[in-house]
């Protein structure tokens, strides 16, 4: 198994920040060779690639932390100048309480953690899988604000007074919602009913107003997915939002080296977890929980269309036919 130090000299780890990068050059054993700080804008990106070029000559690697998020400017900088860079997670922090921590020995942390990987990760492209990426966490944030305010209306609900709650008894929840949209009320009611209708009405219009929101994003993914791979809305159980995530959290062909390191990436490949002459394994309750959603949902989904498009089995002989015992035998 060949792993990274073995085919690089040295690793420049980055410990990316909004305004703020910490670079670290260290050998391929993990030696510290240099460190250095820049601003994370475009001078910055210059400065640490200028930073790298003053070292010694060898092959080299970058190992980033945030590559989609702080260190995306940075990523897309070096990747199209020909720098080697690989994705690495939040550094491991010391296990004593007094563990000392800085920028500075964040961004060898970093370099040292991509050593110890024997396949560390690409970074994630941008293009089609970034589109996809903005436009479903758009609308998560769009449903996660729907589920809010529609428990912010359940409970205006609760409160309201008396004649209003006998109005919504036996509702579902869509005919409540679409009741108060339109609700008006008399300016001879009193205060308290009519600033309760008041909030129940715009409640009720910003849960529609989410609603919209939500299946207009939606439509635009399953676009989005149609153009890129189509064959995936094919597939039993899959739509456009689980076909969207599958493809940001893939990205393309070439990032993950097997269907092994799918499942690993997923969390759906089982741990080890044997001690002494037990042997047995555990669920893998890390990696990308979106993606781990996404397939979950797509095979219980799957196999849902497969029993119900599934032929119904004909009707159980009688046990006398079944043993060879019948009358007319």
């Amino acid at each position: 198994m060949t792993r990274l130090a073995d085919t690089i000299d040295g690793v420049i780890g980055v410990d990316t920040h909004r305004d703020t990068l910490a670079a670290a050059a260290t050998d391929r054993v993990g030696g510290t060779l240099a460190q250095t700080f820049a601003a994370a804008d475009l001078a910055g990106y210059q400065q640490l690639l200028g930073f790298a070029r003053a070292l010694p000559p060898g092959r080299r690697c970058w190992a980033i932390e945030g590559t989609g998020s702080y260190g995306a400017g940075l990523t897309a900088f070096l990747q199209t100048r020909g720098e080697r860079v690989v994705e690495v997670g939040r550094p491991k922090r010391p296990p004593r309480r007094t563990g000392a921590r800085s920028d500075a020995l964040d961004a060898v942390r970093a370099a040292r953690e991509a050593l110890a990987h024997d396949h560390p990760l690409a970074p994630r492209r941008r293009g089609d899988r970034e589109t996809l990426r903005v436009l479903l966490a758009t609308r998560h944030g769009a449903c996660a604000a729907k589920v809010s305010a529609t428990n912010q209306l359940k409970a205006l609900i609760v409160g309201a007074p008396e004649e209003l709650r006998a109005e919504l008894r036996g509702l579902a929840t869509k005919r409540q919602i679409t009741r108060w949209a339109t609700l008006r009320d008399r300016p001879s009611r009193s205060l308290e009913r009519r600033m309760t209708v008041r909030a129940l009405r715009s409640t009720a219009q910003r849960i529609q107003l989410l609603a919209a929101e939500a299946a207009e994003l939606r439509a635009e993914l399953e676009q989005l997915v149609a153009a890129v791979a189509p064959w995936l809305l094919e597939l039993p159980g899959v739509g456009p939002i689980s076909a969207a995530q599958v493809l940001v959290s893939w990205s393309y062909a070439g990032r993950l080296r097997s269907e092994a390191a799918f499942a690993a990436l997923a969390g759906a490949n089982p741990i080890p977890a044997s001690s002494g002459q037990v042997t047995r394994h555990r669920l893998n309750r890390s990696g990308d929980r979106q993606l781990n959603r996404a397939c979950t949902r797509s095979c219980w989904l799957g196999c849902a269309m497969t029993q119900r498009l599934a032929p119904t089995p004909p009707a159980a002989a009688p046990r006398a036919r079944a043993s060879g015992t019948s009358g007319g035998a």
